[in-house]
């Protein structure tokens, strides 16, 4: 090897995921919440989460899911979720969203002994605010959560037109609040995820 050879340098492991629960991991356009109600068409897992938290496991990132709903409507929520995906452990009564309290306390559940690396992804704005208020990498769902606010039959019936029209002011608002990336759903998690990691790699803090 020459000295003008450099060997690439890889992009940092991500150091853990944190992820909102309706609207997000399960219960497509946030329907639950709303209705204050879990439905078992809420417990369906969204388009790529259960693909998501596979390979998340894979690369041994550690994951939590936190939510402001009761245990009452969350626990059947969650039940089509993996059982090694756990609930972050703190009462939505103290210091509630978007104070920043709830991801710190998650990430503790989680034994990890540092902000770098950490995302949270949600289709939730004030979810979305607390990462950001939390020093996190925040990643927005811009058409599976309470933005646009349909569910899966209500969404598929729209035109093409539609859906662009109201993913693009989804988008607009994430971008708004000031999350680092906005992706549809968490079949575009992966890829999402890579491009944070190369943005670490270049220096870019959240």
């Amino acid at each position: 090897m020459t000295h003008a050879e450099t060997l690439p340098v890889a992009a940092p492991s991500l150091t853990a995921v944190l992820f909102g629960l309706s609207g997000c991991l399960v219960d497509f356009g946030g329907g639950a919440r709303r209705q204050s109600i879990a439905l078992p068409e809420h417990a369906v897992p969204t388009p790529g989460a259960l693909e998501s938290l596979r390979s998340l496991q894979r690369q041994q990132i550690p994951c939590a899911w936190l939510d402001e709903l009761s245990p009452a409507l969350a626990q059947p929520l969650s039940a089509a979720l993996p059982a090694w995906i756990k609930p972050a452990q703190h009462s939505a009564t103290i210091n509630p969203w978007p104070a920043p309290n709830a991801c710190w306390q998650a990430l503790m559940d989680l034994k990890v002994d540092s902000l770098d690396g950490c995302v949270l992804v949600s289709g939730e704005p004030r979810l979305l605010q607390a990462g950001l208020n939390a020093g996190l990498w925040t990643i927005g769902l811009a058409s599976c959560g309470s933005l646009c606010g349909l569910t899966p039959e209500e969404w598929q019936a729209l035109d093409h037109k539609e859906r662009e029209q109201l993913r693009g002011k989804a988008t607009v608002q994430l971008f708004a609040l000031g999350v680092h990336s906005v992706i549809d759903h968490l079949g575009e998690l992966d890829t999402c995820l890579a491009d944070i990691s190369l943005r670490r790699l270049k220096g870019e803090k959240p």
